[in-house]
């Protein structure tokens, strides 16, 4: 390491298993106590309340999994990032790693404006945790995706109200029958929805018997869109190109 300018830098993580029940302000701090433990040379905002300079992305739903969460932050120095991704997994709880790092541009757009789309992979069941059938369920989705809207309510300030989620829909299929999980490919801009959302929005429109809820929910993907191409979080705005985590 050597002294010099800030230095941004983008981590991407995974959250898989019992810490998925954490909430994402827990998992903030479980990643500051990891730059803390590896002693990381983060640079700080400035005031009576120094804090490290991290941003991050959108945030997850307590009680979901994900391979792809990302977060950006800043060295004070120069830093390698060969090893980054290996001592950082050591001081996280398990069920956490850091499985990439790349260097950020300068001013780079923040993560939460940049993102456009993410994708799912959700093990759907009925609204009594009774198991769904596969094909039953790909003619509901066919159906719900040909209709004009899919209204679903939401609670949004403490009130109900009525939301369409068709428009957030970019894609959303059967993926595997055993067990069953469906792929949903979903906006986030101007503003997201939850899959569980997309789930009510089908069973209500197409009267799908027993309703559908999730089991089990898992974001594989998060995309930044421009100009017609599609990056991965690592690969956009990022120099030259992301160290991924060694092969333990």
């Amino acid at each position: 390491m050597r002294g010099g300018a800030a230095n941004p830098v983008r981590l991407r993580y995974t959250k898989r298993g019992k810490i998925r029940w954490i909430s994402h302000r827990d998992v903030a701090r479980a990643l500051e106590r990891a730059f803390r433990i590896t002693q990381l040379p983060l640079a700080f905002t400035e005031g009576f309340s120094p804090r490290p300079k991290v941003s991050f992305g959108l945030a997850l739903s307590t009680g979901h999994e994900s391979e792809a969460e990302y977060l950006d932050l800043v060295f004070a120095e120069d830093f390698d990032l060969e090893s980054l991704s290996v001592s950082l997994t050591e001081a996280l709880p398990e069920g956490m790693a850091v499985t990439g790092a790349a260097p950020l541009a300068e001013r780079a757009p923040a993560l939460q404006e940049a993102v456009t789309a993410v994708v799912w992979r959700v093990e759907p069941a009925g609204a009594d945790g009774s198991p769904v059938d596969a094909s039953q369920l790909a003619v509901h989705i066919e159906r719900a995706l040909a209709l004009p809207a899919l209204p679903t309510s939401k609670r949004r300030k403490g009130r109900d109200a009525e939301e369409d989620v068709l428009p957030f829909i970019r894609r959303c299929e059967i993926r595997d029958t055993n067990p069953v999980s469906v792929e949903m490919e979903l906006i986030t801009q101007p503003r997201s929805v939850k899959p569980g959302d997309v789930f009510s929005g089908i069973a209500r429109a197409t009267g799908l018997a027993g309703g559908l809820a999730e089991a089990q929910v898992l974001r594989t993907h998060q995309w930044i869109e421009r100009d017609g191409t599609r990056l991965e979080p690592l690969d956009a705005d990022t120099r030259p190109r992301a160290l991924e985590a060694r092969a333990s």
